[in-house]
């Protein structure tokens, strides 16, 4: 039987997960102390929307929002005149 000489595929595979791997560490160097980062950031999204929310969608910054809302998914029925 013939050896199958993969040797470099399996060198190209080591590769790529070094790569990856140093990849999630800068990653993780550049969050830092805030480990909850994510966390972080869905807090804030969901403050702007209760207080987009608690402005009955009026304000300019609350245009995002706009698509979303006065439908049967969402719940929410605003009236949006300009």
């Amino acid at each position: 039987m013939k050896e199958p000489h993969n040797y470099a595929h399996a060198g190209y595979g080591m590769i790529v997960v070094a790569a990856s791997l140093t990849a999630i560490g800068i990653v993780a160097l550049l969050i830092g102390t805030d480990v909850l980062f994510g966390d972080s950031l869905s807090r804030e999204s969901t403050a702007n929307f209760n207080d987009c929310k608690a402005q009955d969608f009026k304000p300019a910054h609350c245009e995002k929002y706009w698509d979303r809302i006065n439908t049967d998914v969402s719940g929410i029925y605003v009236d949006l005149e300009k």
